[in-house]
């Protein structure tokens, strides 16, 4: 009987071990498929370098900007600090939204011990900050000259603007009938500034600030602007000066503590230093990733890697039967 010779490839046996596998996935049509496009972001070093270096000179440029600014005197303002008043409370932040639209989250303060509504409702605006502040410059050391403060300007743009509405009446005191003001305040919403009578109701300058709740128990809050006018158009001018503090806003009971804070104010925020110590900082830090990623490309760029080259296919495997 002659012998017969079957030529076969490991490459066909593998073949056919990957048509089994296939066969047991779902069938490729739109239903059973999805076909996604797809971007496979190509990082060369080039680029890698190029955005280091650029986010370098930016936080640098930022850097040294920042402490430009903090260092020039544009505005001075009356911040008021408080220590351990927890404003960013459960209670507290239920109020922020409601307080001029839906009482039900205002209790206990959405009504008064008589049933009627209470405008603004809640318990942030029922602790507003009532204390009255007058900064008094002592001319030639004998004279007391009131310094001129704004109490309009303190606000967010948003929140004066967007956030916070009157109600749509020329005469907010018939708009607001049938209200009470809350427990801890002496005059009603619409009466709050006798001076201005566009700050008054939710758009009042100073409730729009204490509004807006701080996130930590010790905070700042802008009080009011010195108005360039008279002795003051320069500023404050070196000399003495003296604070007069109607005290009505009580700390004894949480064990928290206040005081008035002088500070300058330039286009970008306060006169600290921080912002643009970090901006410079981080430039520094990412020029020298840079120029340590740099070398590390330059040494390796000229090495050569050998890879070993795979057969496309194995050599035959003779069976005799």
């Amino acid at each position: 009987m002659p012998q017969k010779y079957i030529s076969v490839t490991r490459r066909t046996k593998m073949k056919r071990t990957s048509e089994d596998g296939q066969s047991k996935l779902p069938d490729n049509t739109a239903l059973k498929q999805q076909q996604l496009p797809a971007y496979r972001l190509q990082l060369s070093a080039t680029g890698v370098l190029s955005c280091f270096f650029a986010t370098g000179v930016f936080c640098l440029g930022m850097g040294i900007i920042l402490i430009l600014s903090a260092k020039s005197i544009k505005e001075i303002e009356v911040l008021l600090s408080l220590l351990t008043f927890r404003e960013f409370t459960k209670a507290f932040l239920f109020t922020v939204s409601s307080c001029i639209q839906d009482v039900g989250n205002c209790a206990p303060f959405s009504k008064s011990h008589d049933g009627t509504p209470i405008a603004p409702c809640g318990a942030i605006a029922n602790s507003i900050f009532n204390d009255t502040i007058i900064l008094s410059y002592k001319l030639n050391s004998s004279i007391p000259i009131k310094v001129p403060m704004l109490r309009s300007g303190i606000t967010w743009w948003t929140d004066k603007y967007v956030k916070f509405q009157n109600p749509s009446s020329i005469n907010l005191s018939s708009a607001f009938a049938g209200t009470t003001k809350p427990p801890c305040w002496a005059k009603p919403v619409y009466e709050l500034d006798g001076e201005d009578p566009g700050n008054n109701g939710f758009l009042n300058d100073d409730f729009i600030v204490w509004m807006r709740t701080a996130a930590f128990p010790t905070f700042k809050k802008l009080y009011r602007r010195l108005n360039r006018i008279q002795y003051f158009i320069e500023g404050l001018p070196a000399g003495n000066y003296s604070f007069n503090i109607t005290y009505n806003f009580p700390v004894t009971r949480f064990k928290g503590e206040k005081s008035v804070v002088l500070s300058t104010l330039t286009w970008s925020g306060g006169s600290s230093l921080f912002l643009g110590l970090v901006y410079t900082v981080t430039g520094a830090v990412t020029w020298l990733a840079s120029f340590s990623m740099m070398a590390v490309h330059l040494t390796l760029k000229d090495r050569k890697v050998s890879n070993a080259e795979i057969p496309e296919s194995l050599p035959f495997l003779t069976f005799h039967l």
